[in-house]
């Protein structure tokens, strides 16, 4: 039978990880933050992806491609603030992904986890969930781009949504930071067993 390094608490705190990143990082790679319409046809965006988009169909003509994918480089990304979003979300999620390989492999590895490296685990969980927080606040402040106002009717400025509507993967990101932040990091401090006693 394997051993664990984990307590009761430490066993929910590995599954609570395992989900809060699994949340946090599907949501992120999906493109429905925000929804709208442009040219009578349904737009979704997240901070570095786009669903239907417009394209030159010949010298005169616009038609919107029904398809989705991400902007060609990170130049392309329509407004600073996404271009930051992007950036301290990805970051917070490589660090929930590493934390909970690292809590869900504690289950099964006898000696992984001890008091100290739960809580230094949860120091983790808690800044990888403050960054991605932080990249849904920068979120909002990049409505004023004439990208996102042609899908937002062309009243959208920042915090104003104008004719578009908040997605579910921009809660299900948000969501997963909070429980990461709030009640990993606190179940963090009681996941390792205790330090064996030194043999000295």
């Amino acid at each position: 039978m394997m051993e664990s390094s984990l307590t009761r608490l430490g066993a929910l705190w590995a599954l609570l990880s395992f989900l809060s990143a699994a949340a946090s990082c599907t949501s992120f790679f999906m493109p429905y933050w925000l929804y709208g319409f442009q040219m009578g046809k349904p737009v979704s965006f997240s901070t570095f992806r786009r669903c239907t988009y417009p394209a030159q169909a010949d010298e005169k003509n616009l038609v919107m491609v029904e398809e989705c994918g991400r902007y060609a480089s990170f130049s392309a990304i329509p407004s600073l603030s996404w271009q930051i979003s992007t950036l301290v979300t990805g970051i917070g999620c490589a660090l929930l992904l590493l934390v909970s390989l690292a809590a869900v492999l504690g289950c099964c590895i006898g000696d992984l986890i001890s008091r100290m490296t739960g809580r230094v685990q949860g120091a983790m969980q808690f800044i990888g969930g403050l960054l991605i927080s932080s990249g849904c606040a920068l979120y909002p402040l990049g409505w004023n781009s004439p990208e996102i106002q042609q899908a937002c009717g062309n009243v959208s400025s920042q915090f104003q949504l104008g004719t578009c509507k908040i997605g579910w993967a921009y809660y299900c990101t948000g969501g997963g930071a909070a429980v990461a932040m709030l009640i990993c990091t606190w179940l963090s401090c009681f996941a390792g067993k205790k330090s064996k006693p030194s043999p000295y």
